[in-house]
């Protein structure tokens, strides 16, 4: 969307666009100076030009598109297979430590979590979601960055940063207590944290930037900040976030908004089908890293209640077959069909 890609993109290489300098990605989204011939009307690219092709814009985009592999997923491979390496190298099978102790649903008893596609559970979602930050960050392929995310220039707290901020990655724990501090406070869904990694995987391939040391808190916090606005129905004011974080401004929020809008093209748009891959790729995810989910055996009032959601959908499902009906019928249908005599005046 909005790009012109003219190298190909092998399938095993990390999903991206072709490299160029950030800075000069926001000067051609807020500029457009350039005239035609006759000076009289600005230059406007055809869209033919502009659009980037099916085959590539799956490998590119896969925030915009269902078929396409997430980065996040990609990224996490490495490690995966690292540590399936090394439980195999140390003569431990190649079932991991933490599915040993993994709870199987049996003929008595049947195990389930309240985490689904419409409603995920909230601290699993969130942990999912910042252990894919967390390896956004680790593997990432150089330090691309715009002024306005370095946290050196923006600071968001008046502790002075470390002299090795920028060269030292963060833990997982560190990122989920600062995501899970921004959730808390502003009374975020478990959906919003979704949408928010959409969104930050959208920033990276449509601005060629790379998630890094320096940059990574204010990414997340823009993230956040378009997804609450996007998804909830009552959103999260900028001067909301001012309270919860103390030394920002009202006018760095906004400019930081708006520049992440301009580097997404304000594509905000989230389809069902982009949500719902994400939300399985987030458990797969978490299966590759050991990451359970909270199980709790099937009682007879969660049947029931499953039981009650289950007929509810059947009965809407019968519903909108008869609206679908037709009225007309077909010539085998014709016999034993009763005429009404015609009334002559």
């Amino acid at each position: 969307m909005g790009n012109t890609v003219t190298c190909c993109v092998s399938p095993e290489s990390s999903p991206k666009l072709p490299s160029r300098q950030p800075a000069e990605r926001l000067e051609e989204l807020e500029t457009s100076t350039e005239v035609s011939d006759d000076n009289t009307l600005p230059y406007l690219q055809h869209i033919s030009d502009r659009e980037v092709p099916d085959e590539l814009a799956f490998e590119s985009n896969p925030s915009d598109h269902a078929r396409a592999s997430t980065i996040f997923l990609y990224k996490s491979q490495t490690d995966v297979r690292d540590k399936r390496k090394s439980n195999h190298i140390n003569h431990i099978s190649h079932v991991s430590p933490g599915q040993l102790s993994k709870k199987y649903s049996s003929c008595s008893t049947i195990f389930i979590d309240d985490n689904t596609v419409s409603q995920p559970n909230l601290k699993s979602t969130i942990k999912c979601v910042t252990l894919a930050i967390y390896y956004h960050i680790k593997n990432r392929d150089s330090d691309r960055s715009l002024d306005i995310f370095d946290e050196e220039l923006h600071p968001l707290s008046k502790e002075p940063l470390p002299g090795d901020y920028s060269r030292v990655d963060p833990e997982h724990k560190v990122i989920y207590r600062f995501v899970r501090m921004l959730f808390s406070a502003a009374q975020l869904t478990a959906e919003c944290a979704i949408v928010t990694l959409v969104y930050l995987e959208r920033l990276l391939t449509y601005a060629e930037l790379d998630i890094c040391p320096c940059n990574w808190k204010r990414i997340v916090l823009g993230a956040i900040l378009l997804a609450s606005k996007v998804w909830d129905d009552q959103a999260v004011w900028n001067v909301d976030y001012c309270q919860i974080l103390k030394e920002i401004t009202v006018e760095d929020m906004n400019e930081m908004e708006r520049q992440f809008l301009e580097l997404l093209q304000f594509n905000i748009n989230v389809p069902a089908s982009v949500y719902a891959k994400y939300y399985f790729d987030l458990r797969q995810l978490a299966d590759d890293n050991n990451l359970s989910f909270p199980l709790e055996p099937l009682d007879n009032q969660r049947a029931k209640k499953l039981e009650a959601i289950s007929r509810l959908c059947e009965d809407k499902y019968k519903d909108l077959c008869k609206a679908s009906m037709r009225r007309s019928c077909s010539a085998d249908n014709l016999i034993g069909v009763r005429h009404t005599n015609a009334v002559l005046s």
